[in-house]
């Protein structure tokens, strides 16, 4: 009976302390060091910004919030099942980030959140830092796909059956340079460092970020996805 009451005292204790911690952060933080409040997309990122990425995964509303504030030209889609393991849920059609797309193309609601992050904290800096110029276009190879990785006839479905992932191939600047993943990966020139450092800046954002250095399959584009594996190759 004595260790049944010192454990419900404990769990009491701790429960208070809980949402003491709670209380004194909210009041006190800053937003960009509270983890209870909801993603800024104009913050730099920090240690806390996956884990309010990952609350957006549980709740479609705050992350439709979040997606209102980040400049990204969007419309809600309904839900659907397209078949076996393919469809999606929370999803956007996207007609273009702070920069216009090739063409336009449907995402989970967290994988928007995270591409606006990667295109606003990432990708512009990035082209700012090296090239002096912003980047007005991103070319994709797609996002929704009901298909298996790598178009395999038999095996486990990929994240882009559930609209979960995006595979990114040129950038366009200003001055009319074009970067391709294809093309400008693997040489020792600022188009290759450009492209280094943006890859290496999605992988705190994304779960997944494979390209050249993953396999040949990848040799001409990024992939980025929200899916349980980390990787960043």
């Amino acid at each position: 009976m004595r260790t049944r009451t010192r454990r419900l005292l404990s769990a009491f204790v701790v429960l208070i302390l809980t949402a003491a911690a709670a209380a004194y952060f909210s009041r006190y933080l800053p937003d960009r060091w509270n983890p209870w409040t909801p993603l800024r997309l104009d913050e730099a990122p920090n240690f806390l910004t996956r884990v309010k990425l990952l609350r957006l995964r549980e709740d479609s509303a705050m992350c439709l919030d979040v997606l209102a504030q980040s400049g990204i030209r969007y419309a809600p889609l309904p839900d659907a099942v397209r078949g076996p393991g393919c469809g999606f849920k929370n999803v956007v059609m996207i007609a273009g980030l702070t920069a216009d797309v090739n063409r336009p193309f449907v995402l989970s609601c967290p994988a928007a959140v995270s591409l606006a992050l990667w295109e606003q904290q990432v990708l512009q800096p990035a082209a700012e830092a090296v090239f002096a110029t912003p980047i007005v276009k991103i070319e994709h190879f797609g996002s929704y796909s009901c298909r298996n990785i790598y178009h395999r006839a038999k095996g486990p479905r990929s994240l882009h059956a559930t609209a979960e992932a995006i595979d990114l191939a040129t950038f366009v600047f200003s001055d009319g340079r074009r970067i391709k993943v294809a093309k400008d990966w693997a040489h020792d020139t600022p188009e290759s460092l450009f492209l280094h450092e943006i890859r290496d800046g999605a992988c705190p954002i994304f779960s997944a970020v494979l390209g050249p250095d993953f396999n040949a399959a990848h040799r001409d584009h990024f992939h980025f996805d929200i899916g349980p594996y980390r990787a960043c190759r």
